[in-house]
């Protein structure tokens, strides 16, 4: 890879396997006819993000107000915040709402309340509804409270009550694609009593939109909601691969990794690059944990991955690989390996930056 050159940590990212990414799951919101409002919170750069304009996209989803307004800055003027409201945040939540069409999650009257006493424009207002995954937001079987936070959202002059949102987050402890269709099918259903129960009390109608990157990937006919958020599958990673939902050259990332020392006598090489670069996310494999698989650089790229080959421990910086005899002997200290990222949204967040193929380094935005 002739234009890159791997001193610490980096990240690189396959332009085209993105592109290819985010055209495959606009094509399929277009079958469907839903729409398509992508999670920016995986990528997090304006720069990635005009790559999902070449395909028409104009909606997105972010994780924070501070996301919010870096992306608002980069001409995109309809934003929901998928992320219950910090009343604390409201002087910023208020800039947002004179600037763009925002949308926000909100679950409590306490909330509702607030925004009708402090906004100054306009909002639109989803209900957050928990479905199974069991983080936060209304159950879906608490049908009573989510008719009272949505009488309180109507009556509210600022407030428009745009629909039921939900994350079935829970696809991903799922262990076969037949088994995501099924938990999406019962999320579409749950989302349906509570729309249904709304309308019979005069309430709507409100739009039902669901966002994880299982669902979205898998079920091939999503005409059953008004919207889709999947924000991962413009990289996929280790654990999408590993649910079935891509294949190994989906994954849009990886990250190029100095290996620093060798242990031959435990059959270990150690990377620079730890948890302050991956995460701890981790998968099982063969009953042991994976905090990455392991891949070698190539002159465009990185290669398949190595099997029996992974990241079998992570501390702040150190990455631990476990590997075969023959893979030892061949690489040197001072080589580079890519590792594949088990959770690609955390390992994005942590990096900050990306490198393409190309040798372009493209940036996330600036926290704070």
């Amino acid at each position: 890879m002739s234009p890159i050159v791997i001193q610490k940590p980096t990240l690189l990212l396959d332009r085209q396997r993105a592109i290819r990414n985010i055209e495959r799951m606009v094509a399929k919101a277009q079958r469907s006819d839903v729409r398509f409002r992508p999670h920016f919170k995986t990528h997090q750069s304006a720069q990635v993000g005009e790559w999902f304009r070449l395909f028409g996209v104009q909606a997105i989803v972010v994780s924070s107000v501070t996301m919010a307004r870096y992306f608002a800055q980069h001409g995109w003027l309809d934003i929901v915040i998928a992320f219950p409201v910090n009343i604390l945040e409201i002087e910023s939540i208020n800039q947002l709402a004179g600037q763009i069409y925002l949308g926000l999650l909100v679950e409590s009257p306490e909330v509702v309340h607030f925004l009708a006493n402090n906004l100054a424009a306009p909002v639109d207002v989803w209900l957050k509804i928990d479905v199974g995954l069991g983080r936060t937001g209304i159950l879906w079987s608490d049908v009573d409270r989510c008719i009272a936070v949505a009488t309180q959202i109507e009556a509210k002059s600022l407030l428009s009550l745009r629909g039921l949102l939900t994350h079935a987050g829970h696809t991903y402890r799922a262990r076969s694609k037949t088994e995501i269709e099924t938990i999406y099918h019962d999320v579409v259903a749950r989302m349906n009593q509570v729309r249904d129960r709304l309308l019979a009390t005069g309430i709507g109608p409100v739009e039902l939109s669901i966002g994880d990157t299982p669902s979205c990937s898998v079920v091939d006919d999503l005409s059953e909601v008004d919207e889709i958020r999947p924000g991962n599958f413009v990289f996929y990673d280790v654990m999408q691969l590993q649910l079935g939902v891509c294949q190994e050259e989906d994954i849009a990332v990886a990250v190029a990794c100095p290996v620093v020392a060798k242990h031959p006598e435990r059959r270990q090489l150690v990377i620079y690059g730890g948890a302050v670069h991956h995460s701890k996310d981790f998968i099982i494999d063969n009953d042991r944990p994976v905090f990455g698989y392991v891949a070698r650089l190539t002159g465009d790229g990185w290669g398949p991955r190595l099997p029996g080959v992974y990241v079998s421990g992570l501390s702040q910086e150190h990455g631990i690989i476990t590997a075969d005899e023959e893979t030892i002997g061949q690489v040197q200290i001072g080589d580079a390996l890519a590792i594949l990222p088990v959770h690609s949204c955390l390992t994005a967040n942590l990096l900050r930056e990306y490198v393409t193929l190309e040798g372009e380094v493209l940036r996330c935005y600036q926290i704070g």
